[in-house]
């Protein structure tokens, strides 16, 4: 291949960039010709495509977001919008695409590659939910944005003596909030993957009262309750006041971490060696620490295990 089109689609991740930057920077040393896509299908569709060069990416590896913009598409879930997207990757001499982005960008990308379009997909959702891979990229930084923030809440918590709901992201998998709440000494957490039992939650608040401390922490992923919905179900059963603190779109910003602007430019790389040997219909991925690559069928059929404690 030697025009390879690269987009990102769905929410975006710390380190998004990095994955675009390596991509440009290796396809240059590659002597290949690295187009970006802005808005992700939506954009594909129309028409949004535009040469990159090492020198437009260079300076944004720091940055959160993406450079190449997202936007959600219903036409593209269509077989004509699809079918509309590789016309427009071919009227464009595109001979390869690579998506950076989670599950529902991996689903477009099938698509695609079912179609006949050589695509290549990046893991990337704060959420670290895609089959077939331990990590995807911008997982780390959102974590760490979660735990600064609730160190911070802790701190006046314990000063006023209050019951704190973190509500953060997640709304088909805890990931976010166990990690971050074991990492900050959480009271309680609660995730979509474990049943909730308000009992539970309310008996160590109360072992918490008997010993004197009079303000705790509960980390709440969103697809088990909305922060106001766990306050109502606990203020029936206990004369409590508390607070909710819902975390939202702060998660996903802030600059990458160390560790997802390294894990990008290995995944990007990665990519675009596969795009070169005209590989197509892969996943890149991290199995055992390690960057790899699955086809499409082996990692929606593969769900590792993320390395994430019961609690």
């Amino acid at each position: 291949m030697k025009k390879v089109a690269v987009l990102t689609s769905g929410g975006d991740a710390p380190g998004m960039n990095a994955a675009i930057s390596s991509i440009v920077k290796h396809g240059a040393a590659y002597g290949m010709e690295i187009y970006g896509v802005s808005h992700g299908y939506e954009g594909l569709i129309n028409h949004e495509i535009s040469r990159l060069r090492p020198e437009d990416t260079e300076d944004i590896i720091h940055c959160g977001g993406t450079f190449l913009r997202s936007a959600r598409s219903e036409y593209f879930r269509t077989v004509e919008g699809q079918k509309q997207a590789i016309a427009v990757l071919k009227e464009h001499e595109m001979e390869g695409l690579i998506v950076i982005g989670g599950n529902g960008s991996l689903e477009g990308a099938m698509k695609l590659s079912s179609h006949g379009m050589p695509t290549i997909i990046i893991p990337a959702t704060i959420d670290n939910d895609v089959n077939g891979t331990e990590y995807a990229i911008g997982f780390d930084t959102a974590v760490n944005t979660v735990v600064q923030s609730i160190d911070k809440v802790k701190e006046t918590a314990a000063s006023i003596e209050r019951t704190v709901i973190i509500e953060v992201m997640g709304r088909d998998a805890g990931a976010i909030a166990l990690w971050a709440g074991i990492g900050t000494g959480a009271d309680s957490i609660i995730t979509p993957e474990a049943d909730v039992d308000i009992n539970q939650v309310i008996s160590r608040i109360e072992q918490n009262q008997k010993r004197g401390r009079l303000h705790n922490i509960i980390v709440l992923a969103e697809g088990a309750y909305s922060g106001e919905e766990l306050k109502q179900k606990l203020q029936e059963k206990i004369n409590l006041e508390i607070r909710v603190l819902v975390l939202g779109y702060l998660q996903r910003g802030g600059a990458p971490s160390a560790y997802d602007r390294m894990i990008a430019h290995e995944m990007g790389k990665r990519a675009l060696d596969l795009c070169k040997r005209s590989h197509t219909g892969v996943m890149v991925a991290v199995k055992n620490g390690k960057v790899t690559e699955h086809t499409f069928v082996q990692a929606a059929d593969e769900k590792l295990e993320k390395s994430i404690l019961a609690r």
